[in-house]
């Protein structure tokens, strides 16, 4: 086990691949997340790391754009051949057919992970997430909805779940043979247990007891010579990590820095979701400086120099700034930003704005000493990592759930070693964006 990382996972959105990231360091697991495949040079510098990921967006491409984009993730993940590779999806299950499908990427799968049956486990009892009999449940604000139900998932614009039991929607999306493991065959030992010869197999889990009776079970089964593919959420990793913490079967790394005192920090917020909304709210009153992003900006070709400029000397007096564009669905200046950005003839609004706000970002950072951002929005936070040449993260402290305080790597000298937290817009508490700056774990 010496010579052999753990595991290796590749997220299929940017920021739920922090989630796994996440899961796997809070049992002492060093992790580093690429953000494309590694080289043999990023490999070794990162030799000691027992689990590596790659952070995707697999979750809105259509198969066409999804193969082109894990053939290489695959092929690398072969080559290192971990004890498992783990293709790592939203605990709410969201995929189509045609959009994010994750059946395409357990077909694409077979094609380097050949023989054997692969394990789904979707259920995050820590998140709030549930499978029970094959049928999926969530967490949404104190109450628990069955996934056809859920105010939010199931009225999804691009992928709605309207069907519950994970296999039947899965089977939709491969001609894979599905089979399920239930609460009742997990009153058996794993060890007594025998799998069917189904092609995939969706196990339930509502407590601990069950993601225990699963780590048991699919480390029992590991092979010492192939790796393992599973598919699912962030559970799979506080599950193994779990076990191998448990067990004593793997030694926890102690962290080479923690979070440093700090006295500015920028939070850089493109999402527009009611939780961001409460989020942007608390902050005020906690002290930050708000300043909402004027929409004319978005059109400009050069970098609005001296607006930007204002923004680092309100650093400098203020020092908690946020910039932002929008607060909830409600807000007015979503429906003037996008009437201006369709008279100036952009159609893909979303990848506009995401991608001058990384140019913007990077502007202030290289002028202003700046120690510590936040990422607010999914796609965001891909659009300015990518800006900044980060090329990998790793966490350095748990803030809420899904969302830590990491360490950037990049080429850039002003950007490596730059702390950075990276947030979709349903993740964290109200206090989200205090509790970054105060480096506080809030669980």
């Amino acid at each position: 086990m010496q010579n052999r990382r753990l595991l290796a996972f590749y997220g299929d959105d940017f920021t739920g691949s922090t989630d796994a990231m996440e899961a796997l360091d809070s049992f002492g697991l060093r992790t580093i997340l690429f953000l494309e495949p590694p080289t043999e040079e990023l490999l070794e510098r990162f030799s000691d790391a027992q689990c590596i990921g790659v952070a995707g967006t697999a979750r809105a491409k259509n198969n066409e754009e999804m193969e082109k984009e894990l053939t290489p993730v695959y092929k690398k993940f072969k080559e290192i051949n971990p004890y498992f590779v783990h293709y790592k999806v939203c605990s709410t299950f969201d995929s189509a057919p045609e959009v994010g499908s994750i059946g395409y990427a357990a077909d694409l799968a077979r094609r380097y992970f050949e023989s054997g049956s692969y394990p789904l486990l979707v259920a995050a009892p820590a998140l709030g997430r549930y499978t029970v009999f094959g049928n999926h449940f969530a967490n949404f604000h104190g109450s628990i909805y069955r996934l056809d139900k859920h105010p939010v998932m199931s009225k999804h614009p691009v992928t709605p779940m309207d069907e519950a039991n994970l296999a039947v929607h899965l089977q939709k999306q491969t001609k894979q043979s599905i089979g399920t493991i239930n609460m009742v065959d997990m009153e058996k030992a794993p060890a007594e247990f025998t799998d069917g010869a189904e092609d995939i197999v969706l196990y339930d889990a509502a407590e601990e007891k069950e993601m225990s009776w699963f780590a048991d079970k699919v480390w029992q089964d590991r092979s010492e010579t192939t790796t393992q593919f599973l598919i699912g959420s962030s559970g799979i990793e506080y599950a193994l990590g779990n076990k191998w913490k448990k067990d004593n079967i793997v030694e926890g790394k102690a962290k080479e820095r923690q979070p440093r005192n700090i006295d500015q920090m920028l939070v850089v917020s493109g999402s527009v979701s009611e939780v961001t909304k409460r989020q942007l709210e608390h902050a005020e009153k906690s002290g930050f400086h708000m300043e909402q992003l004027p929409y004319e900006l978005f059109t400009e070709e050069n970098v609005p120099e001296s607006y930007l400029n204002r923004i680092i000397e309100l650093l400098d007096s203020k020092k908690k700034v946020i910039l932002y564009t929008a607060k909830g669905t409600e807000d007015k200046a979503i429906k003037a930003t996008r009437d201006h950005l369709t008279q100036a003839g952009i159609s893909d609004i979303g990848i506009h704005i995401g991608q001058q706000l990384g140019r913007w970002t990077k502007y202030i950072m290289e002028r202003a000493p700046l120690k510590r951002v936040v990422i607010s929005g999914g796609d965001t936070s891909g659009f300015v990592t990518s800006q900044l040449g980060i090329y990998g993260l790793e966490v350095l402290q748990g803030i809420a759930p899904g969302a830590p305080l990491c360490r950037a790597y990049s080429e850039d000298e002003r950007f490596d070693d730059l702390e950075i937290a990276l947030k979709s817009g349903q993740l964290g508490g109200e206090g989200f964006f205090e509790n970054v700056f105060l480096a506080k774990k809030t669980y």
